[in-house]
């Protein structure tokens, strides 16, 4: 499949379900039955681990939450808004100019 830009969102740790993990905006590729995504080395399996989790990390269990990046950047649910969402280097151009289409923005790295 071709790589695309994704929204990638940790949901759980150690600690429990959390709606202000760690996301980032980045390029993923799917394996060929589209079931496994692969973002920076890591696998992650279609099916999360609890209601709000689409995915989970093969190695850990972790689940996740992944999208295609919304053009208003609201990717977070509105009471994780503040968290911060820190997009790839090798993205941020094309995040920027054709997914956000504010290309004076080009040189941020959070969206």
């Amino acid at each position: 499949m071709k790589p695309r830009i994704m929204y990638i969102e940790q949901k759980t740790h150690p600690g429990g379900h959390n709606d202000r993990g760690p996301a980032r905006i980045g390029r993923v590729t799917f394996n060929k039955s589209g079931k496994t995504l692969i973002y920076r080395d890591k696998r992650f399996q279609k099916g999360g681990t609890d209601s709000c989790a689409n995915y989970h990390e093969v190695a850990t269990g972790d689940g996740y939450w992944s999208s295609g990046p919304k053009k208003n950047g609201e990717d977070r649910y509105p009471w994780g808004k503040k968290a911060p969402v820190e997009i790839d280097d090798d993205v941020r151009e094309e995040y920027w100019t054709k997914i956000r289409e504010l290309p004076e923005r080009i040189k941020e790295r959070f969206a």
